[in-house]
């Protein structure tokens, strides 16, 4: 496995701890459909959250959650939908999103954007 890969790995094993501690009971990660996937997707106060996991070593040519294009947004829609399907879910969903990047002293730190994206950002 290529190191990039070890590193997201370990953001989203971040993630699910930050959720987990505040609360998010985790349904499921690395959810797929087709060739689209969802990192994690949790539940919280009724809502279904559905949660994109980007991990950066640094911040010098894009932050992490500028790299959740409308084109990836559009993917997540379209597993979120099939996934409420599948499942026979009918709670309103959140889509957020965690990113992970080391700090100055190279500590990683979790940044968790709620609501980073409405379901229409994907048109």
């Amino acid at each position: 496995m290529a190191t990039h890969n070890d590193f997201g790995k370990i953001a989203e094993d971040m993630a699910v701890e930050h959720l987990v501690k505040n609360g998010y009971k985790i349904l499921t990660r690395n959810f797929r459909f087709q060739k689209a996937e969802i990192d994690i997707i949790a539940e919280k106060d009724n809502l279904i959250i559905i949660t994109e996991v980007k991990a950066r070593s640094t911040d010098a040519f894009i932050l992490p959650q500028e790299a959740v294009t409308k084109t990836k947004i559009k993917s997540i829609v379209f597993a979120t939908n099939h996934y409420l399907e599948e499942f026979d879910k009918h709670n309103e969903v959140r889509f957020d999103i965690i990113t992970v990047m080391p700090d100055e002293k190279r500590k990683l730190v979790i940044e968790h954007i709620t609501n980073a994206f409405e379901a229409f950002d994907a048109n």
